[in-house]
């Protein structure tokens, strides 16, 4: 019975919020909806021009191919060497720094996009999508399975037309294991983006950040040796 009585004191605002709804439903024109719907049902990708338009000039792609082969040879490198695949990679355009250390299991797409500082590290099976250029700064670390991605598509183009853009690491910075740093991104100066964080917007310099979207979650400021001012 009690509960009886505390349906029927809700009933009249349940009966009114109905109605209410009911005649917005009503106001509501049946052709926006219409056109709202022909709209979403006439948008569709042109794929087809995303394929068969030049992506790269033929002297781009003729180089390409040779470092297929470029590429065979810095995976299968012995880990100890170091020296061999900084000349690899300068023999197709890199510029890359004294003491660099960039291991044999790291995908660097194209060399001659890539710039790295002095005492600069890529680890092991990072993944250097330089479709625009990067740069990576003195004593910078890549940790392993970091993603630079330098390349996108214009989503909004039909057909997708493809984007390639520069990303920028900063000198002393550190992308930890597993990070995502996207197109356009600079990575300031000291800064420490944390394991797997996604990165899609500019880092200030000497700031800590973490998470999926990259969030400061402190500064960093290095300890002074002994000895030193």
């Amino acid at each position: 019975m009690t509960y009886g009585l505390i349906a029927l004191q809700f009933l009249p605002a349940l009966l009114a919020w109905t109605a209410i709804a009911s005649s917005k439903n009503r106001k509501r024109n049946p052709t926006d909806l219409r056109i709202t719907l022909a709209k979403s049902m006439n948008q569709r990708l042109d794929i087809q021009s995303n394929r068969t338009a030049t992506k790269y000039s033929l002297r781009h792609n003729t180089i390409r191919i040779f470092w297929a082969i470029g590429a065979f040879l810095f995976r299968w490198t012995p880990r100890p060497l170091f020296g061999v695949r900084r000349v690899l990679l300068r023999c197709f355009g890199a510029e890359v720094g004294s003491r660099v250390h960039i291991y044999p299991s790291a995908v660097i797409y194209f060399p001659w996009n890539l710039t790295i500082g002095d005492d600069a590290a890529i680890g092991e099976s990072a993944l250097i999508y330089n479709l625009g250029p990067i740069n990576i700064g003195h004593r910078a670390t890549i940790s392993q399975r970091s993603h630079l991605c330098g390349g996108s598509h214009d989503y909004n183009d039909p057909a997708m037309p493809l984007l390639k853009l520069p990303i920028e690491i900063g000198n002393d910075a550190w992308v930890c294991a597993d990070a995502f740093v996207g197109p356009g991104v600079t990575i300031g100066q000291g800064s420490v983006i944390g394991a797997r964080t996604v990165v899609t917007k500019d880092v200030p310099p000497w700031t800590i950040v973490a998470g999926n979207p990259a969030k400061q979650i402190g500064t960093r400021t290095l300890r002074i040796q002994d000895g030193e001012q």
